[in-house]
């Protein structure tokens, strides 16, 4: 092996081992206490939330001692790694500021704001969230043929996806178990899927669950375990959230699992999130949910995903959900291109771990020199191409029509 991959595999390894003592979502996680507190007030009082303290310098010594190993950006390879570097030096201050208003300005760097820009530079996802919302409104009321309501248990779904990880996965498949602290009703790793035993599911929930959390995370999980080269495509950092969740969500919409309460439930995160920025506390954004669900339990689990972190007063949010929204868009955009042009070898990539799209490019180049293998878990819409290619090359093709124009030739056919 050259002096070069050895070089690559080390900083690899390195990173991995900082990203991995940053964890996040288990960090900002609330205590069951405060639930019942809050419940035991009457919903009236602001949550009352502490953090154990967290000392960030060890991840920061690492991550100066791989800047010094990785040198300048002067090549791709170079600059992939310091981006992950800067993104798990980042992630270190996030987690040292918890509980302050400085904890906002970590949580922007890593994942921005409501009001950032898309990739067309015209549009943002704020802008996305309300185009939903919008339509929600001109449907609410519609009978939209959907089954009568059906509730399944957490229990459940458990079941479900035993069977799916035993016949997908075999060996290797995660272990499904329940957590009363998550803030989501599911949450994925390579050996463990965590489900919140007090929730409970449609039957579009569940496929969705399944799309999202095992075929795309639990895939993408063991597929970067397995990696024997490079570690880093193991750790799901910051860095690669965004191509992750925009990943999942896409796979809940090219398996024809999500629906309008769905795309209700990220839309509305993101514009929680901008209440927050705007200075809504816990208690204003509780209210929101609540209005729209009419369901305690569920709106409280809503704003904690949005305050965790930061402060329960408002003005520093936890931003992280922005990225279901903004990561769809990311990751329709990239394969609308990607089937255009015929890199079709860019959609098993995809898969070989957790990664950022924008990391392709220099993850296809460290692939040609040997270092990454072939993904061996894939979910179906990519093991069987036909429809997801049908769809894109339609897809691609809708997007050069003006709609402008075509909204005024069909408002009139509407109006009569």
């Amino acid at each position: 092996m050259d002096a070069e991959k050895k070089r690559i595999i080390e900083i690899s390894d390195r990173l991995q081992v900082a990203a991995s003592s940053v964890r996040i979502l288990r960090n900002i996680a609330w205590s069951q206490e405060v639930k019942d507190e809050f419940f035991k007030n009457k919903a009236k009082k602001l949550p009352v939330v502490s953090y154990d303290p967290y000392d960030p310098k060890p991840v920061l010594n690492q991550v100066k001692g791989l800047r010094t190993m990785i040198g300048g950006a002067s090549n791709p390879v170079n600059s992939w790694a310091t981006s992950i570097a800067n993104k798990i030096e980042s992630s270190a201050l996030l987690l040292s500021t918890r509980g302050t208003a400085e904890f906002f300005t970590h949580a922007e760097a890593l994942y921005g704001k409501p009001k950032d820009a898309l990739q067309n530079g015209l549009h943002t996802t704020l802008e996305l969230a309300h185009h939903f919302d919008s339509i929600f409104d001109n449907v609410k009321n519609m009978d939209l043929g959907a089954p009568l309501e059906a509730k399944f248990s957490a229990e459940a779904l458990a079941k479900s996806m035993r069977k799916v990880v035993k016949d997908s996965f075999g060996e290797l498949a995660p272990e499904i178990v329940m957590d009363e602290t998550l803030a989501s009703n599911a949450l994925a790793g390579r050996r463990r899927v965590f489900l919140r035993p007090t929730a409970t599911f449609t039957d579009k929930d569940v496929n969705q669950l399944i799309q999202h959390e095992l075929f795309v995370h639990v895939a993408t999980s063991l597929n970067g375990y397995m990696q024997p080269n490079l570690k880093i495509l193991r750790e799901g950092h910051p860095g690669t959230t965004k191509t992750q969740e925009g990943l999942a969500v896409f796979a809940e919409f090219i398996t024809g699992s999500i629906d309008l309460d769905r795309l209700q439930r990220l839309s509305d995160r993101v514009i929680a999130i901008q209440m927050a920025i705007d200075g809504a506390s816990f208690l204003d954004v509780y209210q929101y949910y609540l209005e729209k669900t009419d369901n305690t339990d569920q709106s409280f689990e809503s704003t904690k995903r949005v305050f965790r972190g930061g402060l329960v007063t408002g003005k520093a949010p936890f931003t992280k959900d922005l990225v279901y929204l903004e990561g769809l868009i990311t990751v329709h955009n990239f394969l609308r291109v990607a089937i255009s042009k015929g890199k079709l070898e860019y959609l098993d990539l995809l898969f070989c771990g957790k990664l950022d799209i924008m990391d392709l490019p220099v993850l296809k180049q460290l692939s040609q020199m040997g270092l990454i293998e072939k993904p061996q878990f894939f979910p179906p819409w990519i093991k069987d191409k036909r429809f997801l290619l049908s769809y894109l090359s339609y897809s691609s093709f809708l997007n050069g029509i003006n709609l402008d124009r075509l909204k005024v030739h069909y408002e009139e056919v509407l109006n009569s």
